[in-house]
């Protein structure tokens, strides 16, 4: 059985958000929250340090980040409009969630969750 994710609609708005602010950059956010068994419930973004947003491409040095075992995963945009996670995004995801946000950023359907295989999981926004 694959992993359900739930999003609270605010959360979900903020990262669209930023998506569009920084189109045709890519965006990135950290997601916090907590995984029981099947079911992973994110209930906070955060801003990564010292961020870096480009065309194809955003990041920031890990190193940076504070012990803070909540990191459940990251969510980041794809400009290009393309749902799917690159092969970067699955050598570099961290936590269990990888989050896209697809162009152009207005719904629901914009956006898709993945575990770190590449796998595509349920999201549930509430």
């Amino acid at each position: 059985m694959s992993a359900q994710v739930t999003l609270p609609k605010e959360l979900l708005g903020i990262i669209l958000e930023s998506a569009r602010r920084l189109h045709p950059k890519e965006t990135i956010v950290l997601l916090r929250g907590r995984a029981d068994k099947n079911l992973i419930t994110v209930s906070d973004v955060l801003i990564p340090p010292l961020a870096t947003y480009g065309k194809g491409f955003s990041g920031f040095p890990q190193h940076m980040l504070p012990m803070d075992f909540s990191i459940i995963g990251a969510a980041h945009s794809h400009p290009s409009g393309n749902l799917s996670p690159s092969v970067e995004d699955l050598n570099h995801a961290m936590g269990r969630v990888i989050l896209i946000a697809a162009y152009p950023y207005l719904r629901e359907d914009n956006v898709a969750v993945y575990n770190r295989e590449g796998k595509k999981l349920m999201l549930r926004v509430k």
